[in-house]
């Protein structure tokens, strides 16, 4: 699903305000505190409550081992000023056919737009670099703010469905979320400047 470029941990994407990179064991206290946290697991179907060390160590494994093979991309979230600090996950996980986007962001870093820009570079590498033709995504209905990051990128609202979440011990209905390549590439070319116009 990802190309060679993003098989290796020295890569990397850089926004405005963040490096995207590689989650490694060392991010492993952080992301038991940050995520771990009721306010940040309670608003995801997959984060459990506590989070223990052997569920961190076995999801870095597992993350990394995809990574490495090019079945899916999740990256750490670092402020540029701070890059060995964790802040919050994103990634896209699944097989070539149904890929999904996911994230969290640590409570303090809330309402910044960072998860935003985190997501749309993301996705845009998805797109872009790896070839992908369709994304989708899903929120908890009360999560407001994890629905407007998704319409914020280009997501259009599709259904509400119960979906399996063993961290919870049964199903929660999730609000459904797809990104078409076509709409996107459409969207793209609406937002970029035109620079033969502006020169």
């Amino acid at each position: 699903m990802f190309p060679d470029l993003t098989r290796d941990d020295v890569f990397r994407i850089e926004t405005r305000r963040l490096w995207l990179r590689w989650p490694t064991a060392k991010d492993a206290p952080a992301i038991m505190a940050l995520a771990g946290e009721r306010a940040v697991a309670e608003m995801t179907a997959h984060i459990p409550h506590p989070l223990g060390r052997e569920a961190v160590n076995d999801f870095l494994v597992k993350v990394r081992g995809a990574n490495n093979a090019g079945t899916g991309l999740t990256l750490a979230l670092t402020l540029r000023a701070t890059p060995g600090r964790l802040i919050g996950l994103v990634g896209i996980a699944g097989d070539a056919g149904a890929p999904h986007l996911g994230y969290w962001l640590g409570q303090p870093w809330w309402g910044n737009g960072l998860m935003s820009e985190a997501a749309g570079a993301l996705v845009h590498a998805f797109f872009a670099y790896a070839g992908g033709t369709c994304l989708t995504a899903g929120a908890l209905p009360a999560n407001r703010a994890s629905q407007r990051v998704i319409e914020k990128i280009g997501f259009r609202w599709t259904d509400r469905r119960s979906t399996p979440s063993p961290a919870r011990g049964g199903a929660r209905d999730l609000d459904w979320f797809a990104l078409d390549g076509t709409e996107w590439a459409a969207r793209q070319r609406i937002t970029e400047p035109d620079l033969a116009e502006a020169s």
